[in-house]
C-alpha cells in the first residue's frame, strides 16, 4: 500500500469495527479528500459517518470535541497542517483539557489528521511542520509516521485512544519514500518492505519508537520524512549511524532514545521544522539530561531555517542529505 491507501485502510477497518467512528472535514466525503485519503468511505458508510464540513477549522474541531464528549470517536481532517491555527483554541483549551477539567468524567477520544511538511512546492502556507506547537500542550498526543505500515497501525491505535491525538502525515511520503534528492525519480512504496501493509486490523502502540537503522557510531533522532533523508545521509557518507524513528513525538519512547545514545555516545537530531524552539530542542535537552556522562561530542541539530518556508528556494530550506551528512561527520570529528 501507499501511505494514502494505508491511512484509508485504517479508517475503513475502524469504521467496520466500531459504529462510533466517524470521519469528516473539508471535501473528505464525495470528493475523497484533497489527497484522496478518504476516497470511497462515504460511498461505503454513508453521509452520517463520512461527511463534508464547511471551511471552518474551528468548527470542525469544535464538532469533534462535542462528539467525543458524547461517546463518538471522530476522525477529523484539517486539509493542511498550515490551516489548524483558527482551531487552536478548540484544540488547546477544549480537547486537550477536557479530561482534566472534568476530573475524568469526560474524555476526548478524537483524532485530528493533518498533512504536513514540504517537498511538494507548496510554499509557505502549505508546507509547515507545526509539531512542536502540539507537543507543548499538556493533554495532547502527537504522532508522525514515516511509512505506510506504521501509518496504519498508529492511526488505528490513535482512534482507539481515549486521549485527543494530533496525527501528522508527511505529504511528501504519501506515494513513496523521499530521501531528499528531489532531482531523482520517485521511488514507489511497493519497492519497500514497509509498503507491505496487512489488510486487516493491527496496532502500532503509541509511545513506541523504532530502530529504523542499526548502527554504532552515532544516533540520529528523527521522524517523518527526515527518517529517509537521514538514511540517505548515513549511506552516502559511510557513517555507521543508528536511526531512531520516534513515530510518537509526545508522549515519546524515552527509553529507546536513551539506550541508543548511551550505546553510540553521539547524537544528531534532524527535523524539517524551523530550528528555534523546534522539537529538536526538547530532544536535545532530554539527551543532555539522561546521557550526559556517555556523550563524547556536542549534540548536533539539523533543521529548517528560521524563516517562512520559501517556494523559490525550497531545496535550500529543506534539510537534505548533504546537510545531515555534514552534521554526522562533525559529530565524529569533535
Amino acid at each position: 500500500m501507499t501511505m494514502i491507501q494505508a491511512l484509508r485502510s485504517a479508517m475503513d477497518v475502524m469504521m467496520q469495527r466500531d459504529d462510533n467512528v466517524v470521519v469528516f472535514g473539508q471535501d473528505v466525503g464525495y470528493f475523497g479528500g484533497v489527497f484522496r485519503v478518504t476516497e470511497g468511505l462515504q460511498a461505503k458508510y454513508g453521509k452520517p459517518r463520512c461527511f463534508d464540513t464547511p471551511i471552518s477549522e474551528g468548527g470542525i474541531v469544535g464538532i469533534a470535541v462535542g462528539m467525543a464528549a458524547y461517546g463518538l470517536r471522530p476522525v477529523a481532517e484539517i486539509q493542511f497542517a498550515d490551516y489548524f491555527y483558527p482551531a487552536s483554541d478548540q484544540i488547546v483549551s477544549e480537547a486537550a483539557r477536557l479530561r482534566s477539567r472534568s476530573a475524568g468524567d469526560f474524555t476526548a477520544p478524537m483524532v485530528i489528521r493533518m498533512p504536513c511538511g514540504g517537498g511538494i512546492y507548496g510554499g509557505q502556507t502549505h508546507s509547515q511542520s507545526p509539531e512542536a506547537l502540539f507537543t507543548h500542550v499538556c493533554g495532547l498526543r502527537t504522532v508522525m509516521p514515516s511509512n505506510p505500515y506504521d501509518a496504519k497501525g498508529l492511526l488505528i491505535a490513535a482512534i482507539e485512544s481515549d486521549d485527543p491525538v494530533i496525527f501528522l502525515e508527511p505529504k511528501r511520503l504519501y506515494n513513496g519514500p523521499f530521501d531528499g534528492h528531489h532531482d531523482r525519480p520517485m521511488v514507489p512504496w511497493s519497492s519497500h518492505a514497509t509498503g507491505k501493509v496487512p489488510e486487516g486490523y493491527y496496532r502500532v502502540p503509541l509511545e513506541s519508537a523504532s530502530v529504523f537503522r542499526a548502527g554504532a557510531q552515532v544516533t540520529v533522532l528523527t521522524y517523518g520524512t527526515m527518517v529517509w533523508v537521514a538514511e540517505a545521509a548515513a549511506r552516502e557518507s559511510g557513517v555507521d549511524a543508528e536511526i531512531i524513528d520516534l513515530r510518537s513525538l509526545w508522549p515519546m519512547d524515552l527509553d529507546a532514545v536513551v539506550a541508543s545514545v548511551k550505546k553510540t555516545g553521539r547524537c544528531v537530531i534532524v527535523h524539517e521544522a524551523t530550528r528555534t524552539s523546534g522539537f529538536g530542542a526538547e530532544l536535545s535537552a532530554l539527551v543532555q539530561e539522561h546521557c550526559f556522562y556517555e556523550l563524547e561530542a556536542p549534540i548536533e541539530r539539523v533543521a529548517g531555517w528560521d524563516t517562512p518556508y520559501p517556494h523559490a528556494q525550497e531545496w535550500a530550506y529543506f534539510p537534505g542529505p548533504d546537510r545531515v551528512a555534514a552534521a554526522l561527520k562533525r559529530t565524529l570529528e569533535a
